[in-house]
């Protein structure tokens, strides 16, 4: 199920390249076929529609699919019900989903399963009653998408990490918190820096999944630097180094 969702949410300027290897990472960290439906939402138009004559019920309608851990999930979640519903077009209309922006994830989808066959990637997913599928598929995110991550500094705004550029969560986002590190998926300039489409992780995943990128001795100084740090000297210890 895990590659399922990477489809579902995934934005439309990634190459078929990134692509590759990005399924390649999943099916390491076990996200497997479930994470390719976010993927799919990266890759075509937004799907929540909010028209101006009523934005409260589409709010309304979109919040009936969040998840606590971000908008990649939220996706995930819109694309189980559209497909639980037989790929209603009505349905989309209810619950004000573009019925196209579904149809073309799900079109995306087969061909990045077609790619994942092509290269013999095994599809394997998560149990969806799993108390891991969530979780695993957060993990794949970070192995596709380590470079484009922000971390919440003590002034109360994100940094972007490695090129330290100021941003907040954009107001469509589905999160009700601030988590300390975010995942994102567009950088979008305005009056303001956003970073859109973001997903709650955890920083011993990007010292896990991504070594080489967050290399303290080639990372810059700042606070998100001081705090991996510290991570990494706790997984060294005994105490974590099993976990």
């Amino acid at each position: 199920m895990l590659v399922r969702m990477l489809i579902d949410v995934v934005g439309t300027c990634v190459s078929t390249y990134v692509n590759r290897r990005r399924l390649f990472h999943r099916s390491l960290t076990r996200a497997g076929w479930s994470s390719l439906a976010p993927t799919r939402h990266f890759l075509v138009p937004q799907c929540f529609l909010r028209p101006n004559e009523a934005k409260k019920a589409a709010d309304e309608a979109k919040m009936r699919f969040a998840h606590i851990d971000g908008d990649h999930l939220t996706l995930l979640n819109v694309y189980h019900a559209f497909k639980q519903n037989a790929e209603d077009a009505q349905w989309c209309y209810d619950n004000f989903i573009q019925y196209r922006s579904m149809k073309s994830a799900d079109n995306v989808r087969q061909q990045l399963a077609r790619i994942m066959d092509r290269f013999n990637l095994k599809r394997t997913s998560t149990d969806f009653a799993s108390k891991d599928y969530y979780l695993n598929i957060r993990k794949a995110l970070v192995a596709g998408f380590f470079m484009q991550v922000a971390h919440l500094e003590r002034t109360g705004h994100y940094l972007t990490v490695k090129d330290n550029q100021v941003v907040q969560l954009h107001p469509s986002t589905c999160l009700d918190h601030k988590p300390e590190w975010v995942l994102y998926n567009e950088f979008v300039l305005t009056t303001k820096n956003y970073i859109r489409t973001v997903t709650d992780v955890k920083p011993d995943w990007l010292l896990r999944l991504a070594q080489q990128y967050y290399d303290m001795a080639n990372f810059p100084e700042c606070e998100a630097k001081r705090v991996l740090q510290r991570i990494y000297a706790k997984l060294q210890t005994k105490e974590y180094s099993q976990y």
